[in-house]
């Protein structure tokens, strides 16, 4: 093989690889585009159909005109009889025989459009059958697609290359320590305020009877109990 050839061949195959690619990149798409085409044949087809039926009724009453043309021309050809007009009869007799070659043929043609329409009928009515399986298939698949985007997406993110979970759970674990840390904080400052700060020194002097809260609670106790030991005011004379 010459190097020409070679080269034409390993284009091809490269050609062809990546035909093959894009026709597996694009498999449900593709697939959905050959189940549309299918809905359009068969919309296609129902339209032959009912052209189909359309000349069969047609057939049917042309039937119906030669047979009743017939049986005039019968009626006539008994009268010429009748009346000896034989060459008229003859006449009549081959107007007949032709009505009759004409019944012959679209008899013969009804025939064979029932047999079609109910041909037709059947490969519609497996044509849809199969269509309805597709569209279920085709369902499965966008579900089965989704569903190994979804783990994928889920592995990569828990795997090692990815960790994006193992970034979030660091991240919630940082905001859960600085928040322990301002609790912690506060309540340090509240416990050192209580022990040393200006608080801790009112408290300390008024439990000793220090300051301008001493000794308030029982002056008012000793209002209240001089209150109730006063006697009651005497009634005025008239």
């Amino acid at each position: 093989m010459s190097i020409f050839n070679k080269i034409v061949t390993a284009v091809r195959g490269s050609v062809r690889e990546l035909g093959e690619a894009v026709v597996d990149a694009n498999g449900t798409r593709i697939y959905e585009q050959e189940i549309t085409d299918a809905r359009h044949a068969l919309t296609q087809a129902r339209q032959d159909l009912t052209m189909v039926m359309a000349k069969e009724m047609q057939a049917g009453r042309e039937i119906e005109r030669l047979a009743a043309e017939m049986g005039r021309f019968e009626n006539h050809a008994v009268a010429a009889m009748d009346k000896g007009e034989d060459a008229l009869a003859l006449e009549v007799a081959d107007r007949i025989v032709a009505l009759e070659t004409e019944l012959a043929a679209q008899q013969q043609a009804r025939t064979e459009f029932a047999a079609s329409i109910a041909r037709l009928k059947e490969l519609i009515k497996q044509a849809e059958a199969k269509v309805r399986e597709h569209e279920r298939e085709l369902v499965m698949a966008r579900t089965t697609e989704s569903v190994h985007r979804a783990t994928q997406s889920i592995s990569h993110s828990m795997g090692s290359g990815g960790s994006k979970l193992l970034s979030a759970r660091e991240s919630l674990e940082r905001i859960k320590q600085r928040q322990q840390d301002l609790a912690d904080r506060m309540t340090a400052a509240a416990e050192l305020d209580n022990e040393i700060g200006g608080q801790a020194l009112e408290r300390k002097l008024e439990a000793a009877g220090i300051g301008e809260n001493a000794g308030r609670r029982d002056a008012v106790l000793a209002r209240i109990a001089a209150r109730r030991a006063a006697p009651a005011d005497a009634p005025s004379d008239a």
